[in-house]
């Protein structure tokens, strides 16, 4: 789940160890969102939901590699200067960003300007066009990895949750792309990346949120290998 320790907004009845807040108007969440309204909404609509949009999949893997050290909260408040620094996420136009693009960020202060990262964030667009000559799609590459119903926790609990910073297939895909050259990757980033675009479901079990992302993944159709 995303990393951040936020103050809890009043009046709200927490369940620490459980891992769970309710908010005054009787919502249970995941307490990793209590700190902000944006951060609510991400977790309502967004977090744990299936995703097989190209943009949006780039979009998370790069931001997922911004974080690295800092709070997704950080990250999400930044996101919107992030999709205009670079290209709405566009894997070809982000692919031709030069020596120009590269000074124009490190002076963006509505981003995180880290130069590393902003090199990785290039150079995993130019593999990204080189995956889908493979796979056909980012998407396809990435949800052939969707781990077995079997392989998860018998109940998605805080404990549950805390005991997998990875899992076998976060390494795995992991392991993957950086035989194909990308990097920020890890296998720890790549499970909070498969948590945020629901390959996993790690809504906690009493957590509002949690069915409805169950019911998404239901009617959802993972994109096909070519």
């Amino acid at each position: 789940m995303p990393s951040a320790t936020p103050p809890t907004p009043s009046p709200v009845a927490a369940s620490p160890a459980a891992g769970l807040f309710t908010d005054d108007s009787r919502t249970t969440r995941c307490a990793w969102c209590q700190a902000t309204p944006l951060y609510r909404n991400y977790h309502d609509s967004e977090w744990g939901f299936p995703v097989d949009d190209e943009r949006r999949l780039f979009e998370k893997i790069c931001l997922e590699g911004f974080q690295a050290g800092l709070s997704w909260l950080t990250i999400l408040n930044k996101r919107e200067a992030f999709r205009s620094a670079f290209a709405n996420f566009d894997a070809e136009q982000v692919a031709r960003f030069g020596a120009r693009d590269i000074k124009r960020l490190l002076n963006d202060t509505g981003i995180v300007r880290h130069a590393g990262k902003i090199a990785s964030t290039i150079n995993n667009a130019q593999r990204v066009i080189e995956l889908r000559k493979e796979f056909g799609s980012l998407g396809a590459f990435v949800w052939r990895l969707e781990p077995e119903a079997k392989s998860r926790p018998a109940s998605i609990t805080h404990e549950a949750v805390k005991a997998m910073p990875t899992s076998p297939a976060s390494t795995a895909l992991s392991k993957d792309l950086k035989k194909r050259g990308w990097t920020f990757v890890g296998p720890t980033t790549m499970y909070a990346f498969m948590q945020a675009m629901g390959l996993v479901n790690d809504h906690l079990e009493g957590c509002a949120s949690r069915k409805a992302a169950l019911a998404a993944r239901k009617v959802f159709a993972p994109p096909r290998l070519p």
